[in-house]
């Protein structure tokens, strides 16, 4: 990749500084926003030639809003941080197409999805849509319509998905900041795979008004950075109740910044065991245990039910998410990625009493796993089972057994988003290619999760390497 473009500011290679240190140029004066956008824009068009991460890049529309930022007296938070959407995101004047060949038919949006609106009202500039899997169904990061998502650190290998351009955008330098989607771990595993922080917020914490949906019951939507004060920033830029979203909690806001340094003392952390460490690869292993290792964790705590949790969640996942596209089915069937449209249609014919089965062992295990909570704040885990598989890899083996890649990298998030716990995935920079681990806390304790993610990036064990490419 070509060498990343300086800004016109003294010493500010804006490829690889956080959106804290771009807000904090930016409000002082050392540069403009206008600036820190055009170098946005010159690296989108250097390096997603490779990274395939952009699929719509707003040039006129990010300039505009720059220009704004620079002649405003209350710069926001987040004053001139470019970033971008997964294109499941309604943005005016673009067509919302979710990474499908159907979408794209669509009548552009007339308004923003919320989440941008709150991120630019915090002084941010959206500078494009972003590539991903299919309606959002997909670990991998391929895509048939738009061409598969590169990743930064290698680009034979995958981004992960269905964030894909979440990732790979954020971790190529392209912008500091993204937001994805996650239903079963569609942020937690472009986070392990790119070397980068991510959120899973709990469940109904932040609105999906305007957002095209995969699994309504487990859909959540959050962002993707190279730091835990990042995300801090982005994350209280977006919370806050919303009526035209009716899981959205009617909670105030609980800001995270003003803890985000209190450390981890007197918290008490266990690591998963049992189901997750079944599988795992050394390299998954050894990001656990360095991360155990920095927190001084040796308790182990079992969470019950974890493999049925899993199953029941694709029960869920396949049967929720076939009938939103029954009627596409029906009548545009070869438009589909033909591995996506069967799988919608095996999800189509699961029976109903499983399905209810899977429902009420949903309660069931929620119950259990909130129990657990009672005598620990945060819980360790694997974000995947590997680092980045090769693009088009087919299978891979755990404990044992060659199994499809494609099902199987979301084994350790999908029994967590199937109960919408608050999750922060933290890097680990292993040679050759990084790898996440879960922080995951009780329902509305983000804060202890991005605490422990903060101490865990102050003390040098988790942060995003920046790609040798």
């Amino acid at each position: 990749m070509p060498s990343p473009r300086r800004c016109s500011g003294p010493e500010m290679d804006t490829s690889w500084a956080t959106a804290a240190e771009i807000a904090a140029a930016v409000t002082s004066g050392k540069v403009s926003a206008v600036q820190v956008t055009q170098d946005a824009l010159a690296r989108i068009g250097e390096r997603d030639p490779v990274l395939n991460a952009f699929t719509d890049v707003l040039a006129e529309r990010a300039l505009a809003r720059a220009a704004t930022i620079d002649k405003s007296r209350q710069k926001g938070p987040l004053a001139g941080v470019p970033f971008a959407v997964k294109n499941l995101f309604d943005v005016k004047g673009l067509s919302t197409r979710a990474g499908s060949k159907i979408n794209r038919e669509l009548p552009p949006a007339t308004k923003d999805q919320p989440l941008i609106e709150r991120l630019e009202a915090a002084g941010a500039v959206l500078i494009g849509a972003l590539n991903m899997g299919e309606y959002a169904y997909d670990f991998t990061g391929e895509n048939v319509h738009d061409g598969n998502a590169h990743n930064p650190h290698d680009v034979t290998r995958m981004t992960g998905g269905s964030s894909s351009g979440s990732g790979g955008s954020v971790a190529g330098g392209l912008v500091p900041l993204s937001l994805g989607s996650d239903t079963n771990g569609s942020i937690r595993v472009p986070a392990s795979f790119c070397g980068l922080f991510g959120l899973k917020p709990t469940y109904g914490r932040l609105t999906r008004a305007r957002s095209f949906p995969f699994v309504a019951s487990l859909d959540h939507l959050g962002p993707l950075a190279r730091s835990t004060r990042d995300l801090a920033l982005a994350y209280d830029a977006m919370q806050g109740p919303d009526p035209e979203d009716p899981v959205c909690v009617d909670r105030p806001a609980e800001p995270v910044m003003p803890v985000l340094t209190r450390g981890v003392a007197g918290l008490r952390i266990a690591v998963a065991g049992g189901y997750f460490r079944k599988g795992a690869f050394p390299e998954a292993c050894a990001a656990l245990d360095r991360v155990a290792a920095a927190l001084r964790v040796d308790a182990e705590i079992e969470i019950p039910d974890a493999a049925s949790a899993r199953a029941a969640a694709y029960v869920i996942t396949a049967s929720e998410g076939a009938s939103l596209h029954l009627q596409r089915l029906r009548t545009r069937a070869a438009d589909y990625d033909p591995a996506m449209r069967d799988r919608l249609i095996a999800g189509a014919m699961i029976p109903a009493p499983l399905v209810i089965a899977a429902q009420k062992f949903r309660r069931r295990y929620r119950g259990e796993v909130l129990k657990l909570f009672e005598t620990v704040d945060a819980i360790l885990a694997p974000a995947t089972p590997c680092a980045a598989p090769a693009i088009g890899q087919q299978t891979f083996v755990l404990d044992g057994v060659a199994l499809p890649v494609r099902p199987n990298i979301g084994i350790y998030t999908q029994p967590i988003s199937f109960i919408g716990l608050p999750v922060a995935a933290v890097p680990v920079p292993l040679k050759p290619m990084p790898v996440a681990v879960q922080v995951i806390a009780a329902p509305w304790r983000e804060d202890i999760a991005l605490r422990i993610a903060h101490a865990l990036e102050q003390a040098g064990v988790c942060v995003a390497p920046r790609p040798a490419i």
